[in-house]
């Protein structure tokens, strides 16, 4: 019979459709090799980047200048920016009504390896570990600025999942405003706190650790699971065991641990579903909010397996054809090394 299931932390409801449920590798669809001669126009590949806009940020050989090759992580404004950096932050209204504001913003694209082929799954370990150490750069960075109320660390791998290039890379953009998608999660988050004296983030690891069934992985700092309520088929939530509410909070040498599970688990996804397409998004309190005692950061990946039709975005409810213990479970018995 299918069920529906109420995510805790943000009152959501999704449905868990038992009865059309398909068995977990069934679902994969993803295309692993890319057409050849590809990397002969890609604007990300070494020695084309007088393509792109003027590098932000790089690790590369000592010696090397900006804009040239030597680079192995490189940081550059989005050519097509949905945001611009220049202007303030101030809001307007027209007739009493209608509220607005200039598009003010930073719109960067990460480009993750000079490898055309590779992904966050084939990549060496200490590649990934650099990825998310300049994640962790550009978040501090852009944080700083008083305009910003917002840093979204996003990636999209994969033509379903929204993605125009296929060479790997990822995309941070900071806003003035907090969604309300966010500001919902956070208050939901604040509500429960008023009513238990407790993290419901916290108080879900907490069980999902004692349950056991939908726990994917686990290291000293991190777990990942299949979220009770999942959205959609292979919705995984990788957040630290020790609270804190900013991504930023993060040292270093946790962010490489972070960087360690989140490749263990994408490397898990891309065997069992076949290099399926998907989306992760960073989580994290806005900044101007910090240190929040009722929120706590956390990264979602959304495996682009099934499509979201009528239903889902007339209702806002989505049905989920795998149940998230049985996705735990595949993925869990999917091997790593």
């Amino acid at each position: 019979m299918p069920e529906l299931r109420q995510n805790p932390a943000t009152k959501e409801w999704v449905i868990i459709a038992t009865d059309r449920a398909k068995r977990p590798e069934e679902l994969g669809t993803g295309v692993i090799n890319p057409p050849p001669n590809e990397k002969d126009h890609c604007p990300f590949c070494p020695g084309h980047e007088k393509l792109t806009p003027t590098e932000i940020f790089s690790y590369r050989t000592y010696g090397t200048a900006p804009n040239t090759p030597g680079w192995w992580i490189r940081v550059i404004p989005n050519k097509f920016a949905a945001l611009q950096p220049e202007g303030n932050p101030d809001r307007f209204q027209m007739e009493n009504l209608f509220l607005y504001m200039n598009g003010i913003g930073e719109h960067e694209v990460l480009i993750e390896s000079p490898e055309h082929a590779q992904s966050i799954a084939t990549m060496p370990e200490k590649q990934v570990e650099e990825i998310f150490l300049a994640y962790r750069e550009r978040y501090i960075a852009l944080s700083q600025d008083h305009r910003f109320e917002m840093i979204t660390i996003f990636k999209n791998h994969g033509l379903n999942a929204g993605t125009s290039l296929r060479h790997p890379h990822s995309q941070i953009i900071a806003t003035p405003i907090t969604p309300n998608h966010i500001r919902h999660r956070i208050e939901e988050a604040m509500r429960y706190f008023d009513d238990h004296g407790t993290c419901v983030y916290c108080d879900m690891i907490e069980k999902e650790k004692k349950l056991g069934d939908r726990i994917v992985a686990e290291t000293d700092n991190f777990i990942v699971f299949e979220p009770f309520a999942s959205r959609s088929p292979f919705e995984t939530v990788i957040i630290p065991k020790s609270h804190a509410s900013t991504f930023d909070s993060i040292p270093p040498e946790r962010c490489k641990e972070l960087a360690y599970i989140t490749r263990m688990t994408l490397v898990k996804i891309f065997r069992s579903l076949n290099n399926p397409d998907y989306n992760y998004i960073i989580f994290s309190s806005p900044c101007h909010e910090r240190s929040l005692e009722y929120y706590h950061w956390y990264i979602m990946i959304l495996p682009r397996v099934t499509a979201v039709a009528g239903f889902e975005l007339g209702s806002g409810i989505y049905i989920n054809t795998v149940i998230p213990e049985s996705a735990a479970k595949f993925l869990r018995e999917t091997p790593f090394e």
